[in-house]
């Protein structure tokens, strides 16, 4: 069963109006806890609560408030929202195509997949083959969660990917590095990129895996099993060294692990918790 749309409305492209479908592109895989009373065991239930009147609120009780002054404020409903004089609130309007790489990714928020609406395939389909045969990235706005927000849309795998970007204001800033100061010789550098040589390759992200949560999920597992818990040993402080031998002897190490045969995964025969939700 597809996944609920979490917004829908069209893309204006010029006169063109697409209808679309947006969904969540991504979800996290983080093993979640609930708070324990220590003593007792019992899940700590959290309420809202009113101090003023004692008791507790419903959802349908609550709206949201902005504060103006201390403890002074301005409340806002869903229909109050619903009245702001905003197009992006059901359509997606572009303003302008750029390069990808033009893009910092800094600015990049969340991944939402863009998916045709009714009657919505054909126009769907000739704005995702436009923009992958000029290999641009569309830019606009869009509401979702009471926020307009600037947005990407890109082709990837066959279908379009919306994805929310930060406005210039919400980023922070930095002075930089201070390294005005700081001295590299040519030999260090030299030595540096000779190690980035040796460790480039293509990016897959098949090559990488979530080592904490299978941690804390083969741990949950033992104490399921009543094994002993036994902590890792201590990594040793590396004696500090000179900037230049540390690169070599990685040079070194690398040059090693590269010449030997990769070892046969081992077979795990136990069933894993990871993704487990607690409670």
């Amino acid at each position: 069963m597809a996944e609920r749309a979490i917004w829908s409305g069209i893309i204006s492209f010029g006169l063109v109006s697409i209808p679309v479908k947006l969904h969540s592109a991504t979800r996290s895989k983080d093993i979640s806890f609930k708070l324990i009373h220590a003593s007792c065991g019992t899940p700590i239930q959290q309420k809202r609560w009113c101090p003023t009147d004692e008791v507790e609120v419903a959802w349908e009780e609550i709206v949201r408030g902005y504060e103006y002054g201390k403890g002074r404020f301005v409340t806002m409903t869903d229909e109050d929202f619903e009245k702001l004089p905003v197009r992006s609130k059901h359509s997606i309007d572009i303003s302008a195509f750029v390069e990808g790489s033009e893009i910092d990714p800094i600015y990049f928020e969340k991944a939402y997949h863009l998916m045709p609406g009714d009657r919505g395939e054909k126009p769907y389909a000739l704005l995702m083959r436009a923009l992958t045969e000029k290999d641009l990235v569309a830019i606009a706005t869009i509401t979702i969660r009471k926020k307009e927000q600037l947005c990407a849309l890109r082709p990837r795998e066959g279908s379009l990917m919306l994805e929310t970007l930060f406005y210039p204001d919400e980023i922070v800033a930095t002075e930089g590095a201070n390294l005005s100061k700081t001295k590299v010789t040519a030999e260090e550098v030299k030595l540096a990129q000779q190690l980035i040589t040796m460790l480039r390759k293509p990016f897959d992200p098949e090559d990488y895996k979530d080592t904490y949560r299978e941690a804390v999920s083969e741990l949950i597992d033992a104490k399921l099993e009543g094994k002993e818990v036994v902590a890792a040993p201590e990594r040793k402080e590396t004696e500090v060294i000179d900037l230049r031998e540390a690169l070599a002897r990685s040079l070194k190490r690398s040059r090693g692990s590269k010449a030997k045969p990769n070892a046969p995964a081992r077979r795990r025969t136990r069933k894993s918790t990871t993704g487990r939700k607690a409670g």
